[in-house]
């Protein structure tokens, strides 16, 4: 049975935390434009002290500021959004020096493993067994289901494959899908296969490119444009299969946002990269495991957006996140970009899914 471990606040009564500072803060004089000094936060539980107690930025993410408000309640927004008269937190120091702290180790018990110098396998790559981390998986789902929010990041990969798309059709409909972000190509190759059998022109079993199938998207692309939204195409086309049909069939929502290279694009697809941008902050708000497959800019800026804990009910509980690639590029550069939270699986994100599927009730 999944447990989630346990939080620990720092002691705030030590010295540290008694004899600091109260955090500095400045006025913002233009819209869109912080202070000089100002505060950048992480993907950490951040502590900043105000006359004289210890707050936590409770909704955190990364490189956003922090603005108090007159009542005491700490936001933490883009900078963008900031707004003239908002009053933002200086300081580059996490220590308690000027009245901000840094807590990396809430959720830490301690492995127990033996802490040699020198060990095979320190990183993660295509030869690490992953049977561990599937277990954990499926047991963290079965929890999430119920008490969380689980919200998958998902490139075109997953609608190229016959056996895929049922699995995350399957998945939806036992209710482990509680949101999804992803681009114009996933929903419409996915859309394509539930029309016509094929994704890029490709049947999606056999793998066989059809006569003409290069049109195939296009056709499907302007179809749906032709009925005026994704769930119009699906009613009036019949579609009963795949990633996105589960979705509408079971009122799932899901964020498109826009590419430079997008066809079409679909009705619902976001074109505007800061509109997209706020929809998938907007998503992953209160996202409590985000499960990204074979997209490296979207794994890249979902773990931008989320911090690795959550406040529910008043209790402070770590966020899950999983970047799932066969590149071990993409998986290191999701770890260079700061996501320091995430557990990363190099495999196969049709065979990752499938996995999943069978391995959760």
């Amino acid at each position: 049975m999944f447990i989630l471990p346990e939080y620990r606040e720092p002691d705030f009564s030590t010295s540290v935390f008694k004899c600091a500072p109260d955090v500095k803060m400045e006025a913002c004089v233009k819209d869109g434009v912080v202070p000089e000094y100002f505060h950048s936060t992480s993907i950490y539980p951040e502590y900043f002290k105000i006359n004289g107690q210890w707050k936590l930025a409770e909704e955190s993410r990364m490189d956003s500021c922090v603005i108090c408000r007159e009542d005491g309640r700490l936001d933490v927004v883009e900078q963008r959004n900031v707004k003239a008269g908002d009053m933002v937190i200086l300081g580059r120091s996490e220590r308690c020096e000027e009245g901000i702290y840094l807590h990396v180790n809430g959720f830490d018990e301690g492995s127990g493993e033996i802490d040699d110098q020198f060990k095979f396998r320190a990183n993660r790559s295509r030869e690490t067994a992953f049977a561990r981390d599937y277990q954990n998986i499926y047991d963290l789902f079965e929890y999430e289901r119920d008490h969380g929010k689980i919200v998958f990041v998902m490139g075109p990969a997953c609608s190229f494959d016959y056996d895929s798309r049922r699995a995350m059709q399957s998945l939806t409909e036992k209710g482990y899908v509680h949101g999804l972000l992803a681009g114009n190509a996933l929903a419409t190759h996915d859309l394509e296969a539930g029309l016509l059998g094929t994704s890029l022109g490709q049947d999606i079993y056999t793998q066989k490119s059809q006569p003409n199938g290069h049109y195939n998207h296009l056709d499907v692309l302007n179809r749906v444009r032709r009925c005026g939204s994704i769930p119009a195409f699906i009613e009036e086309y019949k579609i009963d299969n795949g990633i996105i049909y589960g979705l509408v069939k079971n009122n799932i929502p899901f964020v498109l946002t826009s590419s430079i290279r997008d066809d079409g694009p679909l009705p619902e697809v976001i074109a505007d990269a800061y509109q997209g941008q706020s929809a998938m902050r907007n998503m992953l708000r209160d996202a409590t495991t985000v499960v990204c497959l074979a997209t490296q800019l979207h794994s890249i800026a979902s773990g931008n957006m989320i911090p690795s804990f959550r406040v529910v009910n008043g209790v402070v509980r770590p966020v899950y996140f999983y970047c799932v690639d066969i590149s071990e590029f993409v998986t290191n550069k999701l770890h260079d970009r700061g996501s320091l939270g995430a557990v990363t699986l190099v495999t196969n994100v049709q065979d990752f899914v499938c996995l999943l599927d069978k391995g959760v009730k």
